[in-house]
């Protein structure tokens, strides 16, 4: 049986690990995890690698933002696009991939999502959870809210576009995407340690 982690962590317990979100570190706040129930044939003198398959057990946020033509051809200046009232602690199971978001209000906070392209586009790792129903677009120190009336839900592994237009006096939502995250990219290389 063989569990990888990474952003590497000391876990005391692999059925309820403690995971905290930090927005101010957004790698370190992905969580890859790979396990191999299958363990390795022996073969004595033989270095064998151990197959690990890494996937996002967190979920991620994307925010499209477009005007309406009353913002001018160039658009706003955005301060900050802020998801509201999200778990940022969670329990992982490591041997399942599944996340429990704490449920505890003291454990629920907003948050600002970094640009991947001011004023158009945001990103974010986010706890899976399905209680957030408000992201706040603010423009020159003036908050733009939108509520969907019901809460998003954000799933382990998946990738939530969600495509908000922006008017002097109203948001309206285009549309909401949910896709796979897909692979980690490049395999992740190193050594096993106990």
């Amino acid at each position: 049986y063989f569990i990888g982690v990474y952003p590497i962590s000391a876990i005391s317990d692999l059925s309820a690990g403690e995971y905290t979100f930090d927005e101010t570190k957004q790698v370190e706040s992905d969580l890859l995890v790979a396990v191999n129930k299958d363990g390795l044939s022996y073969n004595v003198d033989e270095q064998q690698p151990v197959p690990l398959t890494f996937t996002h057990v967190m979920a991620k946020l994307v925010v499209n933002l477009t005007y309406k033509n009353q913002w001018g051809t160039e658009g706003p200046t955005v301060d900050k696009v802020a998801v509201g009232n999200a778990a940022k602690k969670a329990t992982v199971n490591y041997l399942t991939k599944v996340v429990s978001p704490s449920a505890v209000a003291e454990d629920k906070a907003d948050f600002d999502m970094p640009a991947l392209t001011a004023n158009k586009q945001y990103a974010s790792i986010i706890i899976p959870q399905d209680g957030v129903q408000k992201i706040t677009i603010t423009i020159g120190g003036k908050d733009f809210i939108y509520d969907n009336g019901t809460p998003f839900k954000f799933e382990s592994g998946k990738i939530t576009t969600i495509n908000l237009e922006v008017g002097r006096d109203v948001i309206k939502l285009g549309d909401v995407n949910i896709s796979d995250w897909g692979s980690t990219g490049e395999p992740i290389k190193g050594e096993a340690y106990d």
